[in-house]
């Protein structure tokens, strides 16, 4: 897939990168109309779709295949959503792939995948309700004749705002479980954009609620009672993507700082030849090669045993950890060896490293991740 990064990697910095400069810079919103635009010259380029279905437009590669493609694309802040592989949208064409119905597939996966429509899933809740611990869930579906009704409210809602439809975790008698709902379904209602440090994202971090939410029963995804199974499936490879994504930014960022320092002198020689300097670059390589090392390895995993098999999520849970902690260093590095304009957005890598902070929460805080890891490598022992 070597030609299909390299592809992806000129599509970004010809089409992408001017993009995201106005963004970040020049203030220019990040809205559908934007995306939609770039989606178009992805498609035209022949990078649209890595993670969607053929049948859908996409190009269907297997999680090997899309370790080069999504770190290519990574290279921007906005170049996976371009291709049509940003959260949440990545991890719900695979959720919907594995779990959908005909009809669900025709309704929901094909637009999604074919970049018509964006989605959204509503899980988090604010405390006491559930965020890295499921267990929490409090939003409820209630069976009545031929549907349900759902209550509850859910925040950190990525890209609601404006999305076509939402799948909405509730608990019922039986469990756990996962429903579509559509956009202008009357019970739903999507509130503010919370002001979060990242702001890229078209639609935002809402808050929404479900007032009576009346779904018919063809709108449960999967089975009743399987939703935290189904998550299962989605979360190994979303985990998976925002590693290869973020790391494509870290590799531009140490980019842009070995090209900073080659042409900045100070104290008599230009900065690249001070130790101080090599050290940290050298740091930043090594922190790239264990990252991408770790991503390969886990997404050969993932292609041969399935998204959720137990070392699938073992491993999808050490890589999150590391490349996310990693990734923050090497641009937190980045920014050191810009000096005083490493903290000025007109050299992006202060806005990389903002909106790259997150990573250590979303789909998994590392304190968690490390919790489960443990439980893993000590379950033989306790026995």
């Amino acid at each position: 897939m070597t030609g299909l990064a390299d592809r992806t990697r000129a599509f970004v910095r010809e089409h992408v990168f001017p993009i995201e400069r106005e963004i970040i810079v020049d203030g220019r919103v990040m809205d559908d109309g934007l995306r939609v635009e770039l989606q178009k010259a992805a498609r035209q380029a022949g990078v649209f779709g890595p993670l969607s279905p053929v049948q859908y437009g996409g190009l269907g590669l297997d999680f090997r295949a899309q370790a080069d493609v999504l770190e290519a694309a990574g290279s921007s802040l906005i170049g996976a959503l371009a291709l049509n592989c940003w959260a949440p949208d990545d991890a719900n064409i695979a959720l919907l792939e594995r779990t959908a119905n005909a009809e669900q597939a025709r309704r929901y996966l094909g637009p999604l995948a074919s970049g018509e429509v964006r989605s959204s899933i509503a899980m988090t809740e604010p405390a006491p309700g559930a965020g890295a611990d499921p267990a929490l869930l409090r939003t409820s579906a209630e069976q009545v004749g031929g549907g349900w009704v759902i209550n509850g409210t859910k925040h950190f809602t990525t890209g609601a705002d404006g999305a076509a439809f939402v799948i909405c975790v509730a608990n019922t008698g039986a469990g756990p479980t996962m429903f579509l709902v559509d956009h202008d379904n009357p019970g739903m209602t999507v509130g503010r954009r919370m002001p979060t440090l990242d702001r890229t994202v078209p639609g935002g971090h809402c808050e929404v609620t479900f007032t009576d939410c009346r779904v018919d029963d063809d709108a449960v995804l999967g089975e009743v009672g399987s939703g935290m199974e189904h998550a299962q499936v989605r979360l190994a490879p979303a985990r998976l993507a925002f590693c290869m994504t973020w790391l494509g930014l870290a590799v531009r960022s140490q980019e842009l700082a070995a090209e900073r320092i080659s042409h900045r002198w100070a104290f008599g020689s230009v900065i690249a030849e001070h130790g101080m300097a090599q050290a940290q670059i050298a740091d930043n390589e090594i922190d790239i090669i264990a990252s991408r090392s770790l991503i390969r390895s886990t997404a050969e995993v993932l292609d041969a045993e399935g998204p959720a098999s137990s070392s699938a999520r073992h491993l999808a849970s050490v890589t999150k950890t590391f490349v996310s902690e990693a990734v923050w260093r090497v641009l937190d590095r980045s920014v050191q060896l810009h000096g005083g304009l490493g903290v000025c957005e007109d050299h992006l890598v202060a806005r990389y490293l903002v909106e790259a902070r997150a990573f250590r929460i979303y789909e998994g805080p590392s304190e968690v991740l490390r919790w489960s890891i443990a439980r893993r490598v000590l379950r033989p022992y306790r026995s």
